[in-house]
C-alpha cells in the first residue's frame, strides 16, 4: 500500500469521527409495544428529551429524531455540546439595612452570607429591588461534561414517558409500557453507563426477534441502521410504512385492483412489524353476499388485512396481509391467513343472517333495554325526544319531507340492537343503512340513517342529504341539552361525552346546509321536550348551551384563520343564525381590509354605546323635542341608513351594509359636537336624545359590536 493510501484512510476515519461528533444514540429494547401506542410514545420521547436537555443547559444544534418498531424506541440527538453551558445564578441575601452597621461595616449577616457562598465580602453588591435594597451576588456554575449529566437524566427520561397503560414485571419495581430487555446508550460511540429496571446500558443492540436475535455492537447511527436492516429490522417507522404502502399497491395492481386509502390501517400495520413482508390471499366467494362494510371491517379490525377493490369499486374475493418475517413458503403462510379469516367471516355471516330475521322497525321497542344515560332514560326515550325535535326543524327547512324524517328517526338507532353492531360498534349507522336497503326502504331514507352520524370527527364530510342533516342536528342538540340539564357539561380539558365534537358538528351542518334557522328556537324546543322527563332550571340551562355553542363557533372560526377582533365583534352583536353570522364576518373583514372608514366609525360607535350604557331603556323619538339642527340631521341619516342596510342585507351585500353604516359617522360626530346629550335642564329632551342614540346603537349592533374592534 502506498503512503498516500494510508493518508486517505486516516482522512476518511477523521471525517467519520467529525460526522459523529455530538451524536447520541439511545434505544430502549422491549417486548412488543401495542401498535397504537408507538407513535404517541415516540412523540413524547422527543418532547421530553428537548425539555430535559434544555433544563440541563445542554445545547443540541442538530435537534432530535425518533424511530421505532414494536420492540424498540429510538432517540437520536445530533450536534450535542460536550459540556453544559455555564450557569449564572443571581442570589439575593439579607436586606442591606441589617447587613451594615451605622459606620458602614458589614455585620454578621453580611459576612455569613459571603461565607456560605465561598466568596469574599468585597464581592458582594447591594441591589435595589421592588421590596428594597438587598445584598446580591452573581455566581457562575461551570458546566459539567455532557456525558456525566446524561447518565443521570436518561433514566429519568425513560420513566417519564407517559403511556395509556403500563405494567410491572418480575420483582422489578419499575413501570413501563412493556418489560425492558436491553438499553443502548452511546454518545459519540462511547457508552453512557446507567441502570434502569435491572438492565445496564451498553453499546449493543439486537436484530429481529426470530430471524436475527443475536446482539451486536453499535458505534454510530449510520452503522446501527445498516446493521439492523441486515438483521431484518427497518427501524425508521416512516420508511417501514412506505415499504408496506408500496408493496400493497404493487400486489393489488397486479390483480387489476386497488386498496382503499386507509392511513390508520397502514400506520397500524407498519407498527406491528419490524420487517414487513406482504402476501395476498383469497376469500371464498360465498362470503361476498355479506355486506361489504362488514367484510371490510372484519378483515380490518380483527386481522389487520387490506380489502381489495376492482376497478368498478366492487369488493374482490381477495385480501392483502402483512407479515413480520420473511415468507419462505408463501403457500403455507397464505393458507394460514385464509383459515383464520374464514372463521371470522363465518361468524359475521351468521350475525347478518340472524339480524335479518327481525326487521329494523320491529327492533324499535328493543331500545327500551338500552340505557342512553342515567338520568336521561333509555335509547327509545331519546329517539322519541329527538324525533319530536327533528319534526320541529323539518317544518322550517323541509316541511314536505316531515313524514320521512319521522321514519328515519324511528329507524336510525335500531341497529344498536343487532348482533353485527354488537360485534363491530363502529358499524352503527352503516348497518342500519344496509339493512334498510335490504328491507326495501328508499335510498334517501336508507342513506340518512347512516348520514345522521356525520361528521364523526374533525375534517369529516357533513351529511349530503337534507334528511340526514335534520336528524343529525336533532340527535346532537338533544344530547347536548340532556347533559347540560344534568350538569355534565365539559369542564376545562375534560369532555367525556364528546359534547364539543357534537357542537362543532351542529355548527358545520347549519353552515353547510345554509339554513337560516334559529339556534335559540331549536334549543328552546329541545328543552321544552326534555322538560317532560327531567327537572332543571330552563333559563340557566338555555344560557349555558347558548354560551357553549357560541364558544365552539369562535373556536371553529379561529381554526380557520379568522381574526379574533372580527369574531368577537360579530358574535358580540348576537349569536343565532349561523349563515348570517358567517356573512356578517365576511362583510366586516372586507370592510376592514379597505380601512378608510373603519377607525372613525368604530370611534363613533363607541361614543354612542358609552354614553347610553347606564341610561334607562325607555322613550320614543319625538321630532318636536329636537332643539338643534344636528338632532334632525342624525334622525334623517338614521332612517336613510336603516333602509340602505336592510336593502343590502336582503340582497346579501353585507360589505355594502357596513359602508352604508359608515354614513352615520359625520351625523353622530356633529350631534355630539352641538348638543349636551345628558342635559340636566330638561328631562324630556334628555330622554329624547338618549332614544336617538339608542336607535343608532341598535343599528350598529344589527351588524356587529364595533366596540370590540381596535380604533
Amino acid at each position: 500500500m502506498k503512503k498516500t493510501d494510508h493518508l486517505y484512510e486516516h482522512l476518511e476515519r477523521d471525517e467519520r469521527v467529525e460526522a459523529m461528533k455530538g451524536e447520541m444514540l439511545f434505544e430502549i429494547g422491549t417486548e412488543e409495544i401495542p401498535s397504537g401506542y408507538l407513535k404517541d410514545g415516540l412523540g413524547e420521547m422527543a418532547r421530553l428529551a428537548g425539555k430535559i436537555f434544555a433544563e440541563n443547559r445542554i445545547r443540541v444544534s442538530g435537534g432530535f429524531q425518533t424511530m421505532g418498531t414494536p420492540r424498540r424506541l429510538v432517540l437520536v440527538g445530533s450536534g450535542i455540546a460536550d459540556h453544559q453551558d455555564d450557569a449564572m445564578d443571581e442570589i439575593l441575601g439579607p436586606p442591606a439595612k441589617v447587613s451594615f452597621d451605622k459606620d458602614g461595616r458589614p455585620t454578621r449577616a453580611a459576612t455569613g452570607f459571603a461565607e456560605r457562598h465561598g466568596i469574599d465580602i468585597s464581592q458582594v453588591e447591594v441591589k435595589k429591588t421592588p421590596k428594597g435594597e438587598y445584598l446580591h451576588l452573581s455566581k457562575r456554575t461551570k458546566g459539567r461534561p455532557t456525558k456525566d449529566v446524561l447518565v443521570e437524566v436518561l433514566p429519568v427520561l425513560i420513566s417519564s414517558i407517559p403511556w395509556p397503560k403500563v405494567m410491572r414485571w418480575g420483582a422489578v419495581g419499575f413501570s413501563f409500557v412493556r418489560p425492558i430487555h436491553w438499553i443502548l446508550a452511546v454518545l459519540d460511540g462511547e457508552i453512557l453507563p446507567f441502570e434502569v429496571a435491572g438492565i445496564k446500558s451498553s453499546n449493543r443492540s439486537r436484530g429481529h426477534r426470530f430471524m436475527a436475535p443475536q446482539d451486536f455492537e453499535v458505534t454510530g447511527l449510520e452503522q446501527y441502521t445498516r446493521e439492523l436492516e441486515g438483521r431484518y429490522v427497518v427501524v425508521d417507522h416512516e420508511k417501514r410504512e412506505a415499504m408496506v404502502k408500496e408493496e400493497v399497491k404493487e400486489i393489488s395492481s397486479g390483480m387489476c385492483g386497488a386498496v382503499l386509502e386507509d392511513a390508520d390501517l397502514l400506520g397500524t400495520v407498519a407498527n406491528l412489524v419490524e420487517f414487513p413482508s406482504v402476501v395476498c390471499g383469497s376469500i371464498d366467494p360465498v362470503f361476498l353476499s355479506i355486506p361489504a362494510p362488514v367484510l371490510i371491517t372484519a378483515m380490518r379490525k380483527h386481522q389487520k388485512y387490506f380489502a381489495v377493490h376492482g376497478r368498478d369499486g366492487s369488493l374482490q374475493p381477495a385480501f392483502i396481509a402483512v407479515n413480520n418475517t420473511v415468507v419462505k413458503d408463501r403457500a403455507v403462510v397464505i393458507k394460514g391467513h385464509e383459515r383464520v379469516l374464514r372463521a371470522r367471516l363465518s361468524d359475521a355471516q351468521f350475525f347478518v343472517r340472524e339480524d335479518q330475521k327481525h326487521p329494523l322497525m320491529d327492533r324499535l321497542d328493543d331500545l327500551k333495554g338500552v340505557i342512553f344515560q342515567a338520568g336521561l332514560g333509555t335509547s327509545l326515550e331519546k329517539v322519541n325526544r329527538f324525533r319530536e325535535l327533528a319534526l320541529f326543524i323539518a317544518k322550517e327547512v323541509c316541511p314536505e319531507r316531515s313524514k320521512d324524517v319521522g321514519v328515519i328517526c324511528s329507524l336510525c338507532k335500531c341497529d344498536l340492537t343487532t348482533q353485527i353492531v354488537s360485534e363491530f360498534p363502529e358499524l352503527q349507522g352503516v348497518m342500519g343503512r344496509e339493512y334498510a336497503i335490504r328491507e326495501g326502504y328508499s335510498t334517501d331514507i336508507s342513506d340518512a340513517i347512516m348520514e345522521h352520524y356525520l361528521p364523526l370527527r374533525a375534517g369529516d364530510d357533513i351529511p349530503k342529504s337534507v334528511l340526514g342533516a335534520v336528524v343529525g342536528i336533532a340527535d346532537r342538540i338533544d344530547t347536548i341539552s340532556g347533559f347540560f340539564a344534568l350538569h355534565l357539561e365539559p369542564t376545562g380539558s375534560a369532555d367525556p361525552f364528546a359534547l364539543r365534537r357534537h357542537a362543532i358538528a351542529v355548527l358545520r351542518i347549519l353552515e353547510g346546509m345554509g339554513w337560516e334557522i334559529s339556534l335559540a328556537e331549536i334549543i328552546n324546543k329541545a328543552l321544552e321536550i326534555l322538560g317532560g322527563q327531567v327537572s332543571f332550571e330552563t333559563e340557566k340551562v338555555f344560557k349555558g348551551i347558548g354560551a357553549f355553542l357560541k364558544d365552539r363557533f369562535k373556536y371553529l372560526m379561529q381554526r380557520r384563520g379568522n381574526g379574533t377582533d372580527i369574531i368577537e365583534a360579530v358574535t358580540g352583536a348576537g349569536f343565532d343564525r349561523i349563515p348570517d353570522l358567517l356573512r356578517r364576518m365576511e362583510g366586516l373583514r372586507k370592510f376592514m381590509e379597505e380601512g378608510s372608514e373603519v377607525s372613525s366609525l368604530v370611534r363613533s360607535s363607541k361614543r354612542v354605546s358609552n354614553i347610553i350604557r347606564k341610561e334607562p331603556m325607555e322613550g320614543e323619538i319625538a321630532e318636536a323635542l329636537f332643539t338643534a339642527p344636528s338632532e334632525a340631521r342624525l334622525w334623517d341619516a338614521l332612517r336613510s341608513v336603516e333602509k340602505k342596510v336592510a336593502d343590502s342585507l336582503d340582497s346579501g351585500a353585507y360589505e355594502k351594509a357596513f359602508y352604508a353604516m359608515s354614513e352615520l359617522r359625520e351625523p353622530v360626530d356633529g350631534f355630539f359636537g352641538e348638543v349636551e346629550v345628558l342635559t340636566k335642564d330638561n328631562a324630556a329632551i334628555r330622554k329624547n336624545r338618549v332614544a336617538l342614540l339608542r336607535r343608532a346603537d341598535s343599528l350598529f349592533m344589527s351588524l356587529a359590536d364595533l366596540s370590540k374592534l381596535p380604533g
